[in-house]
């Protein structure tokens, strides 16, 4: 069992901030808002994509806010999304910069004529975080995808 420590009241409002930049990242995501989703990172940002998370090979990676503009356009091509966001870890919070992991199931509606699909995407995030200007942004965004599902509807 985990020993529980006390933090300060910085400490506190700074971890439930990082928790809310992932939600929000997994919130423009489903609403579409790639400009908003773009906000969320810093302009010289890295982003790395592993297809499969066992390869050490990364199948995208992208180096500038700007960069992260086609990736979340290509959202547009499902009918819907979802994404459920479900434990996240600080590992670590020093001042204005912290690193942590958060999992992801992601939900991804086909829809062609009668027929529905359904991609779900089961993700983990290692993230650093960085904080400018008095907001929490990601600096670097490594998406590991641990398995796909297709499935019929």
């Amino acid at each position: 069992m985990s020993k529980h420590v006390d933090i300060s009241p910085q400490e506190a409002a700074d971890r439930l901030a990082i928790r809310e930049l992932v939600e929000a990242y997994a919130h423009c995501a489903d609403r579409r808002d790639a400009q908003g989703q773009m906000s969320l990172f810093t302009v010289d940002t890295h982003f790395v994509v592993y297809m499969n998370a066992k390869d050490s090979i990364p199948s995208q990676e992208l180096h500038s806010r700007e960069e992260l503009a086609p990736v979340f356009a290509d959202l547009n091509k499902y009918d819907a999304t979802m994404h459920f966001v479900g434990q996240s870890t600080i590992f670590s919070l020093t001042g204005s910069r912290a690193t942590g992991e958060a999992y992801c199931i992601a939900h991804h509606l086909t829809v062609e004529g009668e027929k529905r699909r359904l991609m779900v995407a089961y993700l983990r995030y290692y993230d650093t975080f960085v904080k400018a200007d008095g907001a929490w942004l990601f600096a670097e965004r490594l998406l590991y995808v641990d398995w796909i599902e297709e499935r019929a509807l």
